[in-house]
């Protein structure tokens, strides 16, 4: 089976990076022979719509899945549209994520990313690089609190629009 990492490195060492439309590489795995290709992102300098250009790179090569850290809401139903099943929530190197799934440790559903019309702007920064624990800790301690603030930004827009309306 042949699926895709999203990879800060050109190696199955490197750290799994966290964003889909704009990772540094796709790393395509065949998950029985452990052969991989190291393609670089060529989505990862476009001016829009790199979601959807990487999503339809990955279907081109001919994946079953992509496995990353989170995937934005422009290219998830481009990714199932498809399909290729996207495995979100994925840290440590692009090797560690693989064996990971090949003993069925990660499965399609195990974060699902971004759900259909969830607006534009709303993915999260992009991890630390680092695959220590602590720091990764640290950055969605840091990655919750600014999310509780736009949550509660948008609950008070939600209470004034309703308040208009009446």
């Amino acid at each position: 089976m042949k699926i895709a990492v999203t990879s800060t490195g050109p190696t199955l060492d490197a750290p799994v990076d966290y964003r889909f439309g704009r990772c540094a590489y796709f790393i395509i795995v065949d998950t029985d022979t452990m052969e991989f290709q190291a393609i670089p992102n060529p989505a990862v300098n476009a001016t829009g719509g790199a979601g959807t250009m990487a999503a339809q790179f990955v279907a081109s090569q001919g994946v079953s899945h992509v496995i990353t850290g989170e995937v934005g809401p422009n290219a998830y139903p481009a990714l199932m549209a498809a399909g290729v099943t996207p495995i979100t929530g994925a840290t440590g190197s692009v090797r560690e994520v693989v064996e990971a799934f090949k003993s069925g440790k990660l499965q399609s559903g195990t974060s699902v990313g971004w759900p259909p019309g969830v607006p534009a702007g709303w993915a999260p920064a992009a991890a630390p690089v680092s695959a220590n624990k602590t720091e990764e800790l640290k950055f969605l301690k840091a990655q919750l609190e600014t999310l509780k603030g736009q949550l509660n930004s948008l609950l008070e827009r939600i209470d004034k629009l309703e308040k208009e309306e009446k």
